[in-house]
């Protein structure tokens, strides 16, 4: 007998998140195999909505294989299966269900660089053309990673899932409206006093249509405005490197000096993968109260109420953005204890809660 709750998120990924018809091809990607129960509650979904399930489930192990002997001409290779897929299925829901989020740490940030470089075309098609959710299984590897046992970690996951969607979606409305009026905004912080340009730039309210679990408001700043300095005080997690102490200074919207406490080296590769990778392709603001501790998962991380996140790299074209990198890395920013925010020298956010 499945889990009800592993039952309850995948209705809630078919029916609210992807909102699959009739006819319509989906392909369920899992990163291990610890994804089964999900994987098979979202095929029956599928299926009960009319559409027609595909399934992709990988080994974990077989990344490193692949890094560890695959040559700079393998490396570059873009499968054309791979390009198809993205061009002719409709949706894809995307299973992280991971064994050992460390599995990469090993490897060289070049060759993940030079693979994410080989597979930009198939992901611009997925995140900017088609209908797609991200969303985790609870497993020990996750549960590790965010300091809680397996029981706690699987709370934690469903109690930020399978909430009401259509309510937060109205709440998210009322700070869309002031981000769509608004022309700058100012982070200001520890260590924080950044300005950024957002006029002209529509946002957008997020709630379960991609990410699950959700609850940001985002938008793409204006690519050559940000001025100043930040300082992220919560580790930043990429292509599975922990990079902790980010410090980034910003002038005519670009990254001119960038240093980190921990793992440096990685963040400079990074910054270095192309001229787009420099620039801001996102800002959001967490409204997700609910989520109250940081787990080193940026699909929760980014969502927690009281926070921000900024992405180097490639911007959504649908928020407006312009920006082109094969890179898109968040880095959250905690306003909760003397942080603030505001839109047009407004006060919007003081210590992490909403003061309009």
């Amino acid at each position: 007998m499945p889990d009800p709750r592993v039952v309850k998120l995948a209705e809630i990924l078919i029916s609210h998140s992807l909102r699959v018809r009739r006819g319509e091809t989906v392909m369920i990607v899992a990163s291990s195999e610890m994804a089964k129960p999900i994987v098979l509650e979202t095929y029956r979904k599928v299926l009960e909505a009319g559409g027609h399930p595909m399934t992709s489930i990988a080994f974990e192990e077989l990344a490193n294989i692949f890094y560890d002997n695959a040559s700079a001409r393998q490396l570059s290779h873009l499968p054309k299966t791979k390009l198809y897929e993205a061009n002719y299925i409709d949706c894809f829901v995307n299973i992280r269900a991971a064994v050992n989020k460390k599995a990469l740490s090993g490897i060289s940030p070049k060759k993940v660089v030079t693979r994410s470089k080989a597979l930009k075309p198939v992901s611009e098609i997925i995140i900017n053309k088609k209908r797609w959710v991200l969303c985790n299984f609870p497993t020990n590897g996750l549960a590790q990673e965010a300091d809680m046992s397996l029981a706690e970690y699987e709370d934690f996951l469903y109690n930020a899932t399978n909430i009401n969607w259509n309510k937060v979606k109205k709440e998210e409305m009322k700070l869309k409206r002031l981000l769509d009026r608004g022309k700058t905004v100012r982070i200001i912080g520890e260590e924080t006093d950044l300005t950024l340009s957002i006029k002209g730039r529509k946002a957008l309210a997020c709630y379960g249509e991609r990410n699950m679990p959700d609850g940001e408001v985002f938008l793409s700043p204006v690519e050559d405005s940000a001025e100043g300095h930040i300082y992220y005080d919560m580790p930043a997690i990429y292509q599975g490197r922990e990079v902790i102490g980010i410090r980034l200074k910003f002038k005519d919207g670009r990254v001119i000096d960038a240093s980190a406490d921990k793992n440096e080296e990685f963040l400079t590769a990074m910054l270095n993968t192309d001229h787009g990778a420099r620039l801001l392709g996102e800002l959001g603001i967490g409204v997700n109260y609910g989520i109250k501790r940081f787990s080193k998962d940026i699909l929760f991380d980014e969502k927690i109420g009281g926070t921000v996140h900024l992405a180097v790299g490639r911007s959504y074209e649908e928020a407006g953005g312009k920006n082109d990198s094969a890179i898109h890395w968040d880095m959250i920013k905690d306003l909760r204890r003397g942080g603030m925010l505001y839109i047009d020298d407004r006060l919007i956010q003081k210590n992490g809660r909403f003061v309009i």
